[in-house]
């Protein structure tokens, strides 16, 4: 995820290319285990801010398989093939109790 190119933009003055390679390896660093998409160098006089832009993570289903919390594709080939072998069971809710309601 590190080797990822991100767009850097300097704002407010002139830095270097050492001093720009420095601020994208600590954002690497701070956020190594997230992908980059831009970083924006902020310059005020003797302050520096710097604002990170991350690329959208998609959305992991996660399954529970006798007990083990994760995705499929983490599985290992027996829990793989135990989820794929599943039959789901669905709510019924035309069952009613007699009698709760009744006075």
């Amino acid at each position: 995820k590190g080797s990822d190119i991100m767009t850097v933009i300097v704002e407010g003055g002139e830095i270097s290319d050492a001093e720009r390679k420095e601020y994208e390896k600590y954002v690497r660093e701070k956020y190594k285990d997230q992908d980059i998409e831009l970083l924006k160098i902020k310059i005020d006089g003797e302050n520096v801010d710097l604002e990170t832009h991350m690329k959208s993570k998609g959305f992991e289903r996660v399954r529970r398989v006798t007990g083990y919390l994760n995705v499929v594709e983490r599985f290992n080939n027996a829990k793989q093939s135990e989820a794929k072998d599943r039959v789901p069971h669905g709510v019924d809710y035309t069952h009613t109790v007699s009698g709760l309601l009744d006075d």
